[in-house]
């Protein structure tokens, strides 16, 4: 039998300005079409202006958002005997990171008529606010792992 296999992530560039990681992961997300400047750009201006008007500084306050819009629980199918299960899991801590930078940017995109970092910014503060798209997409989530609580002993297969 073949012996558990880790994958070794390459390391990621840090970004020039703050070198943190999660900030470059952002970053290139929003990327789009190789366009980084133009995404660090949009980033950085949501993210300082967050920033200024918490007093806080930028690692901290992306750091702040990304642990109050993580999910604990999400659903995941499993066949088991001829059915398929909705089963509540844990979310695993890297995930919980992508989750929320992928549904941000999904909320970002999906404003009509506003500039990128604006959208961002707005989404930003609502998401300190517990409200927003972001928030209501970590809320559903956890919903639906409440409703398929009975099927929580099919997690351990």
């Amino acid at each position: 039998m073949r012996g558990k296999v880790t994958i070794k992530r390459p390391p990621v560039n840090l970004d020039p300005k703050y070198q943190d990681p999660q900030l470059t992961k952002l970053i290139n997300k929003v990327m789009i079409g190789g366009k980084k400047e133009t995404a660090t750009t949009i980033v950085y201006l949501a993210i300082e202006r967050l920033a200024a008007e918490q007093k806080m500084d930028v690692p901290a306050t992306l750091k702040l958002i990304i642990e109050k819009a993580s999910p604990i629980l999400e659903v995941k199918s499993r066949r088991v005997g001829g059915a398929n299960y909705q089963v509540p899991m844990e979310v695993r801590p890297a995930r919980k990171v992508i989750l929320v930078m992928r549904w941000l940017i999904a909320a970002c995109r999906g404003v009509k008529g506003k500039p990128m970092a604006d959208a961002m910014y707005a989404e930003m503060k609502n998401i300190l606010e517990d409200t927003g798209a972001v928030m209501k997409k970590r809320e559903d989530l956890h919903k639906m792992a409440e409703a398929n609580r009975a099927f929580a002993h099919f997690a351990r297969y």
